[in-house]
């Protein structure tokens, strides 16, 4: 018999890693190159240049223009793109049976929508816990809730 492979996303909108469980007693361990992050960066380090200006009302009136975009918010859905679409090609593999997603709420809304339709059916559950800064041998306790570890 097969056993089941679950693996853990801890994430946030900077850093991720991903720990397997192969069953009840087994632990968490750490997947091997599946550790990665961007650094994480204020709107004032990513754009550096002073807003562009246009044409107010009145003669000779000029005003600031803002992003049309937040370049924080706008990076942190790169990264998470990125992530879900490795999450999404190691599930075609066949490297888990199934999957925890651990990540602060927020971020939680920000993953769902990039996660594959495949990736949705492993889903086994999702933590709202911001669990990137817990060491692996302390994550245990945190998902007695969902499974055996």
């Amino acid at each position: 018999m097969k056993k089941t492979v679950t693996w853990f996303l801890i994430a946030d909108g900077a850093q991720a890693r991903v720990l397997e469980n192969t069953g009840p007693g087994k632990g968490l361990r750490q997947v091997g190159g599946l550790d990665f992050g961007i650094e994480p960066l204020q709107g004032r380090d990513i754009v550096t240049d002073r807003p562009g200006r246009r044409a107010d009302t009145g003669p000779g009136q000029r005003s600031a223009m803002e992003p049309r975009t937040d370049p924080v918010e706008q990076r942190e859905t790169a990264f998470v793109k990125s992530m879900a679409d490795m999450i999404e090609q190691k599930r075609a593999e066949g490297a888990f049976d199934r999957l925890v997603i651990a990540a602060a709420p927020t971020a939680l809304g920000v993953i769902r929508p990039h996660l594959s339709d495949g990736v949705r059916k492993t889903l086994l559950a999702e933590v709202p816990k911001d669990l990137t800064n817990i060491p692996t041998d302390k994550l245990g306790t945190h998902f007695e809730d969902v499974m055996a570890i």
